[in-house]
């Protein structure tokens, strides 16, 4: 310890402060391939390896299931079916409505009808083949608007009204209704889903489970081998991506692996291979939306009225949730006085499907942007000005349709900066212009905004625990709730923990996510991770910081108000010492150096019996223009630019946030125009390998790719640094690229022409589209 002047509190900051871009904790793993997921995790002698028997039929009953041939296979060890389950034979989140293995029924292809367990993989997956299955197959529900006339749901249908939407629409100068459909999409991870369980004494369980959601799969875990949630653990170090894809569909591939393990008292570990992946687990919600509206002159909505039919699958899963976030986001950007939105959660024989990085918002975006451009197409106006007409206000207009008051408008201000920056007018007017001169070839050009509201739908999932020890050489582990899956929250949350100690990053060790540390962690979705964990190690880190601080106080004999912590030091009145000297003498003096922490987002509250309330602590914004370029003779396209302007609030990390909203945006584009699901009239899915389903690559990304974040951005709530989420708002900035797509191909038909753009828009759609609006130019 040496005397000191007091410093200004403002000197430089330690590496790795809140708000600094430093690299990802684990970047330099993931490039040289050291970093260990699931899969990498060394496998106890005796593991046994696992397969999963899948339905071939929609619909149908078991009539017979014979696995002798597979049980007596060359490496087989054990085989379970639905009776040999000790506990609760069901995976679904919510509702107890998806068998781990099928009962008896089967109720889409690739339902997992039985497992087996064998000494390799390979021996595993070709024992599986030789089941001898009877089905008798029934009646399958293989589409939402089938599903609607036969009032096949898994949840009941919900309805949210505000105003008179139908006398509006009667009374406006301008009326259109008409149809749209909206594809689904493949999480399509890096990393497939993968559980390994390894049984402990008395009955006990350890899981490694690539999720995220540890808790949820922990208790589903317990009940299917009919344990408690105490005699279950469950960790997960980091995923190979997820994007909602692993929040509850890993539950099915943890329970199979735990129920093995507890069968056979060996570890057990199943893997699914790619088209396994795809067949058997849950996408983005594919949508029939319908919509009617009406407006004036320059635009200005009176009224619209939207039904929404989502296909859900076999199960509900998480489509509460989703198809609820669907209802609170066809507003987007927009003031809308008079509306009326119809939800269908269609029950389907196809897989349940599930969470994808925006959770049921851009589906609802996608309709009233999708509106907002035919309004524009048949008023013959720049589809900006009327995005700009129907703008929520400040002060005034600002109401949401579930009634809760925007307060944190940039919307105009956003808009504005992006429409200069990237010189859209005068490259309307280009573009114009090309399309005039070129037959063969046309250009498109899209402006298109974003709102997204940030928190969990459901209000108590809003919340969140930490736990941080500092040992007595001042090195500090660090463990909370979150998980982390590429997308930097263990980095951000360390960084928050840095700042607090005021000690250099790398003195802190981000640990695996675990249920036995941090209990009841909500999933890691919603793009709330920074804001519910790092608030959360922020208050541990606090609580930790103020016991030091009290030690300091009474062993230096000065007030605490005197000391305060900076640079990887302690300022004591006149003194200072290191973090680590003070971390030792408080152990020294038996102060207790560990802390969990807890957090809870403030103001928000939520009636959904009335679709009213605050479900949303704050709204993060954005907007992109997309240039695209058409070949008319074969619908082939290329994005051309992309200028996108977002809002991160203060931001954590400007490196980090910056490749999301990069990845988001791109993954958003495979979404809107390459990423085709089909499935076939016996309710196969044929696109389930990267030989037929296209993710968007690195020759897909626009030649000019202008991203900036806003930054006059700060968040007005209190969140961790004020700061805001990330993860999934940019996803919906492609917008712009499918109604420059829409634009493009309008070029081709007649002044005022309103194109059947489909999406996913792919060459076949934008080919379709041309030809439509040649052969009828009226329309």
């Amino acid at each position: 310890m040496v005397a000191a002047a007091r410093p200004d509190r403002n000197a430089t900051s330690v590496a790795g402060a809140a708000g600094t871009a430093i690299p990802h904790d684990s970047a330099h793993l993931h490039v040289s391939g050291e970093a260990t997921y699931t899969d990498d995790i060394p496998e106890p002698r005796g593991t046994l390896h696992l397969a999963v028997g899948m339905s071939k039929h929609a619909h149908a009953r078991l009539k017979r299931v014979d696995l002798a041939a597979v049980r007596s296979a060359p490496g087989v060890v054990d085989v379970m079916v639905a009776k040999d389950i000790p506990g609760t034979n069901n995976c679904g989140p919510v509702v107890q409505d998806d068998p781990i293995l099928a009962p008896g029924i089967v109720q889409y292809v690739g339902q997992a009808v039985f497992a087996v367990a064998a000494r390799t993989v390979d021996e595993a997956r070709k024992a599986v083949a030789l089941a001898e299955i009877e089905y008798e197959e029934l009646a399958a529900i293989l589409d939402p608007l089938t599903a609607v006339e036969k009032k096949s749901f898994v949840l009941p249908s919900e309805t949210l009204e505000r105003g008179d939407a139908t006398s509006a629409i009667h009374e406006a100068p301008h009326r259109l209704q008409g149809r749209v459909e909206l594809g689904g999409q493949d999480q399509f991870y890096l990393e497939g889903q993968i559980a390994m369980a390894l049984p402990r004494e008395d009955g006990d369980l350890f899981v490694y489970s690539s999720t995220q959601h540890p808790g949820e799969v922990q208790h589903l875990v317990a009940h299917a081998i009919g344990r408690q949630s105490k005699d279950v653990v469950v960790e997960c170090r980091r995923m190979g991506g997820a994007f909602g894809g692993k929040e509850s569909q890993p539950a099915l591939i943890a329970c199979i692996a735990g129920l093995m393990a507890n069968r056979t008292n060996k570890p057990c570990k199943l893997r699914l291979d790619r088209d396994v992946d795809m067949v058997m687990t849950g996408k983005r919600h594919d949508f029939v939306i319908d919509y009617d509206v009406g407006f004036d002159d320059d635009g200005l909505i009176a009224g619209v009225e939207f039904m929404f039919a989502s296909r859900c699958g076999m199960s509900a899963d998480l489509s509460g949730a989703i198809n609820d976030r669907t209802m609170f986001h066809c507003d987007n950007a927009y003031y809308l006085q008079n509306v009326k939105i119809v939800s269908h959660r269609c029950k389907t024989h196809t897989v349940s499907n599930t969470a994808f990085r925006g959770f049921g918002g851009p589906q609802g975006m996608y309709g009233i942007e999708y509106v907002i451009d035919e309004i524009a197409r048949y008023l013959g106006m720049d589809a900006l000005d009327v995005r700009r007409k129907n703008f929520y206000g400040i002060g005034e207009r600002d109401v949401t349709p579930y009634m809760q008051t925007v307060k944190d408008n940039i919307l105009d201000e956003i808009t504005t900066l992006l429409e200069n920056r990237a010189d859209y007018r005068a490259r309307r007017a280009l573009t114009d212009k090309f399309n005039a001169e070129h037959q063969h070839l046309k250009k498109g050009l899209a402006l298109t905004p974003v709102k997204f509201g940030i928190s969990f739908t459901a209000t108590h999932l809003n919340q969140a625990g930490a736990l941080l020890h500092v040992y007595s050489d001042g090195t500090v582990h660090l463990n909370h709730g979150g998980t982390e899956m590429g997308q930097g929250l263990f980095t951000k949350v360390a960084q928050v923990v840095a700042d607090e100690l005021q000690i250099d990053i790398d003195r802190i060790k981000i640990t695996a996510s675990d249920t036995s540390k941090v209990p009841n962690a909500s999933a890691t979705a919603a793009s709330s991770g920074s804001d519910l964990n790092g608030k959360a190690a922020e208050a541990a880190a606090r609580t930790v910081k103020q016991r030091m601080t009290r030690f300091a106080a009474e062993h230096f004999k000065v007030s605490e108000p005197d000391i305060y912590f900076q640079n990887n030091e302690v300022h004591v009145g006149n003194n200072v010492l290191s973090f680590a000297e003070l971390a030792h003498m408080a152990w020294f003096a038996r102060v207790s150096l560990s802390s969990t922490g807890f957090y809870r987002t403030p103001k928000i509250n939520y009636d959904r019996s009335t679709f009213s309330g605050r479900p949303f602590y704050y709204f993060a914004y954005g907007a992109a223009v997309a240039e695209v370029l058409v070949d008319v003779l074969t619908g082939e396209y290329r994005m051309l630019r992309v200028d996108i302007l977002h809002d991160c609030g203060n931001s954590l990390n400007p490196a980090i946030d910056m490749g999301q909203i990069e990845g988001g945006f791109i993954q958003g584009v495979g979404w809107l125009t390459t990423e085709e699901l089909c499935w076939n009239a016996r309710g196969e899915l044929t696109t389930h390998a990267p030989s037929t389903y296209k993710i968007p690559v690195c020759s897909d990304v626009p030649e000019e790719f202008n991203v900036e974040i806003f930054e006059s951005g700060r968040n007005r709530e209190d969140t961790v640094f004020r700061s805001k989420a990330v993860g999934e708002p940019p996803l919906m900035l492609s917008l712009s690229v499918f109604h420059a797509l829409r634009d493009a191909v309008a070029a081709t038909g007649a002044q005022g022409c309103r194109p059947p753009l489909r999406a996913p828009a792919t060459p076949e759609a934008v080919l379709e589209a041309i030809i439509a609006v040649s052969d009828d130019p009226d329309e």
